[in-house]
């Protein structure tokens, strides 16, 4: 079957949210990183990256009692490459990588495990992602032997660029889950979450 581990992103700086960090606004009684991690805990068999950058001590502060691994991004302010290349270089004991965003709470570990078996069931060489119709989602899945491709361009590193170059690495999976495509970047994107949450505790 081949094990999984995860790299989940959290070291962003947040701008569009105003003056909160998003990754700190409460989902479910809980920060939004804390919620994201703790599912992703629950459908890997191997270790969960976490990478921190702006506001680090928070994050780490809210994902205290989880048993992940805090990896800094000093150079979180360039860009969200560079934090995929952080935690590309310390991730290990995989033979498969999510790599995924902390800013995602719609999705579920049903989400998580439907992108892992349709990367299983395709070519487990090529870097998997997620589509609906032509928009491209998050996490993607990333087999451990492609690491050291990835990291090779340091002005560029990470999944975006070299997966637009050599299309021919990377296999896209039909998703129609609405867990992919949603990312909380703004408050109005906070508050349609909360209203559509609300929703489907009524139904």
């Amino acid at each position: 079957m081949g094990s999984f581990g995860a790299i989940i992103l959290a070291a962003g700086l947040s701008r569009r949210m105003g003056d909160r960090n998003k990754l700190l606004l409460s989902i479910h009684g809980k920060p939004m990183i804390r919620h994201v991690v703790e599912t992703y805990l629950s459908v890997v068999d191997e270790r969960v990256w976490v990478v921190t950058g702006y506001e680090s001590e928070r994050i780490e502060a809210a994902l205290r009692g989880l048993d992940v691994q805090i990896v800094h991004n000093e150079n979180f302010e360039a860009g969200q490459p560079f934090s995929v290349r952080a935690g590309l270089c310390e991730a290990r004991g995989a033979q498969h990588y999510l790599i995924g965003l902390g800013d995602q709470p719609d999705l579920t570990d049903g989400d998580l495990r439907a992108l892992m078996a349709a990367h299983l069931a395709g070519d487990v060489q090529k870097i998997s992602i997620p589509y609906q119709g032509s928009t491209r989602g998050n996490p993607i899945i990333v087999p451990a032997a492609m690491r050291k491709r990835l990291l090779l361009d340091q002005a560029n590193p990470g999944c975006g660029k070299f997966t637009r170059t050599h299309p021919e690495l990377a296999q896209h999976h039909p998703m129609t889950q609405s867990g992919f495509f949603n990312d909380i970047d703004t408050p109005a994107a906070f508050e349609a979450f909360k209203k559509s949450t609300t929703l489907k505790d009524l139904i």
